[in-house]
């Protein structure tokens, strides 16, 4: 099962990246436009560049770079993800999606959730929380916490038996659309806990210890 890192322009979680970094967690990591630059500043080479290099200012060099031009109808993230997918990738961990602007940040997520509907593992890194996407039928295990907050949306436009154990307010066999809060705020209480859903995808947000 090939895992690949793919680290962009935004908020950038370093310590995250280099304890799984150092565990060999990645089989292959792209610098996905100013992503470069958050990898250079911890002397962390990667396996190859890609983008159209408008936010880095610069083409980097000595390692395998992909140029795209700036104007083009997909995404540097969005041509990132097809580059893993072409070359069989099972999981990506993605850094630097999250925060900045707001409307990246909102692409960003719904290009994860096609991708996780495509058969891909997706976990996204932020500062401070982790997104995991889940497509049904499918659950994710949550290792046990004393306190924190889980959040858990619909990014299709309806997901049909979800269900949430383990945690403060359970789900048993749930409608989750994309039009509610329901999801929102629940809680670990100790004990291991399990998210899934039988049909559409998931979104499941958590925080970084």
């Amino acid at each position: 099962m090939a895992c690949y890192a793919l680290v962009g322009a935004s908020d950038f979680n370093a310590d995250h990246f280099q304890d799984l970094d150092s565990q060999g967690m990645f089989d292959y990591v792209i610098a996905v436009d100013g992503g470069y630059a958050h990898l250079e500043a911890i002397n962390r080479k990667p396996d190859m560049a890609l983008g159209d290099f408008d936010s880095l200012g610069y083409v980097p060099k000595n390692l395998r770079v992909a140029k795209f031009s700036s104007k083009k109808d997909k995404s540097d993230m969005e041509l990132a993800l097809d580059r893993a997918k072409s070359r069989r990738c099972d999981e990506v961990y993605v850094y630097g999606a999250l925060g900045g602007r707001l409307d990246h940040t909102l692409a960003n997520l719904q290009l994860f959730a096609r991708f996780c509907e495509q058969g891909m593992y997706v976990n996204v890194v932020g500062t401070s929380e982790l997104v995991m996407f889940v497509t049904g039928p499918d659950l994710v295990e949550l290792p046990a916490r004393d306190g924190g907050i889980v959040s858990v949306f619909s990014m299709s436009d309806a997901s049909l038996g979800v269900f949430e154990r383990g945690l403060a307010y359970e789900l048993d066999d749930a409608k989750l659309t994309n039009r509610t809060s329901l999801g929102l705020s629940n809680e670990f209480i100790g004990e291991p806990a399990v998210v899934g859903v039988e049909s559409g995808t998931l979104a499941i947000m958590v925080a970084i210890p």
